[in-house]
């Protein structure tokens, strides 16, 4: 009878032990990841990842010129592959890796310390980092706006290569990875200095090294070939700008919705500032071209501030970039001349420099703690200033050697003037945009 008992008791732990198992671990598992941060930081890196081979592509394509419609969407769309190549294999490890103050180290060389069942704070690793590879990948796509229509293709998959891990990685770290400036107390919430400054300095440097394009300065040569295609890029931008701010908390919460509130004014008073300068001034005609300029020249502004700022703030940094893009692209490009083909310095870079300095000024510490000039604390504007002038030297520099080493191993970085001349999508890509050319 004894042993009849102890058989039987046997058995009901050893049931109990299969049965609750399978409990235990996912216990342990909701014990570190939030199921609602995870399911909101899927959605936002969907969302970011549309901006660059839908938004971007479309967008840019639009604007250029007939002939060169499907080589400009080609280079944004292969910058998304290379740069998410790149960040797995060493992006990620030199941004996010412990290493220094300047730079991350080798330890996830090709994701090799990575396990799926790693957390970084409330979300997946995995997750994290494919959230972050979208914002490298987007990065390096900008770029190519300032040298489109001349570019050789096998240097632009060169340079985008390099961009991405000696460029963009490096200042990432030193923003988000730990790195110097953000020991310093940096406001970047989602990609101010990390992504459009970057960006756009590097457009500079790389159109004033490339040259102009052929005849650039006739009016013909600046028609888009598609204001619909342009309209249509920036309305995607615009939608994945919430994924691009929004994620940027990494949960969701009371901040992450307010990156999206402040995100979405900032974008409408850009596109209005815009269009009523235009409207009211010499030019005399509300456009569509000038209105999505506007709304890329907000969402720009607010990008740095989104995660600090309240309405009102988003209000005067939408405007203010609204103003700052339209003058710096129509009136500072044609005072110095330089071919920056669509703008990136212009909207990006100085749109960038802009909004990275105002989150300094608007910062309201009810939203996330920091604040900035308006709210007590001038201090924060020398530091955004800093910020700003480390990655304009850093970015300027290193993209002009990247450049230099991707043109010399592709035999010079400029295609020949017949293929300028006749279009880039037929004599490099044998394919064409609108079978009416």
């Amino acid at each position: 009878m004894i042993s009849i008992k102890k058989g039987y008791f046997k058995s009901i732990i050893l049931l109990l032990s299969i049965l609750l198992l399978p409990s235990l671990g996912f216990s342990q598992e909701t014990a570190t990841i939030n199921s609602g941060d995870t399911a909101w930081m899927l959605i936002a890196t969907a969302m970011v990842m549309l901006m660059t081979p839908a938004g971007l592509t479309l967008f840019y394509g639009g604007l250029a010129q007939r002939k060169t419609v499907l080589n400009t969407i080609g280079m944004s769309y292969t910058a998304f592959c290379t740069g998410t190549l790149v960040w797995v294999i060493i992006g990620y490890s030199l941004a996010f890796g412990k290493g220094n103050a300047y730079i991350g180290d080798f330890s996830s060389f090709l994701l090799a310390d990575v396990k799926i069942t790693d957390v970084a704070g409330t979300i997946p690793r995995i997750l994290f980092i494919m959230f972050q590879g979208t914002f490298a990948a987007i990065a390096v796509a900008l770029v190519s706006g300032s040298i489109i229509e001349r570019v050789k293709y096998s240097t632009w998959i060169i340079f985008s290569s390099l961009w991405v891990a000696l460029v963009y990685s490096p200042i990432a770290h030193w923003v988000w990875g730990g790195g110097f400036l953000s020991t310093d107390g940096e406001l970047d919430f989602a990609g101010g200095t990390v992504i459009h400054i970057n960006a756009g300095v590097s457009g500079l440097v790389l159109a004033l090294m490339l040259g102009t394009r052929l005849g650039h300065k006739e009016e013909r040569s600046n028609k888009p070939s598609s204001i619909k295609l342009m309209v249509l890029g920036s309305a995607l931008l615009w939608f994945g700008w919430f994924g691009f701010n929004g994620g940027s908390q990494l949960a969701a919460d009371f901040v992450a919705a307010n990156a999206m509130l402040v995100t979405n004014v900032a974008a409408a008073a850009g596109g209005m500032a815009w269009l009523l300068i235009e409207w009211l001034t010499d030019e005399k005609k509300p456009t569509l071209l000038g209105s999505a300029s506007g709304v890329i020249s907000g969402l720009v502004g607010i990008t740095p501030a989104s995660g600090y700022v309240d309405v009102s703030g988003a209000l005067a940094i939408g405007a203010i970039s609204g103003i700052v893009g339209f003058y710096g692209v129509v009136k500072l490009k044609k005072a110095i001349g330089y071919d920056d083909t669509l703008d990136v310095f212009g909207i990006h870079g100085l749109v960038g420099i802009v909004g990275a300095v105002l989150t300094g000024v608007f910062a309201n510490p009810e939203v996330n703690g920091a604040a900035g000039l308006l709210y007590g604390n001038p201090g924060q504007v020398l530091i955004q200033l800093k910020a700003v002038v480390v990655t304009i030297i850093y970015s300027g520099i290193a993209s002009a050697i990247i450049f230099k080493l991707s043109t010399l191993l592709t035999a010079g970085g400029r295609v020949d003037a017949k293929i300028e001349s006749d279009g880039m999508d037929e004599s490099i890509h044998g394919e064409k945009s609108f079978e009416s050319m």
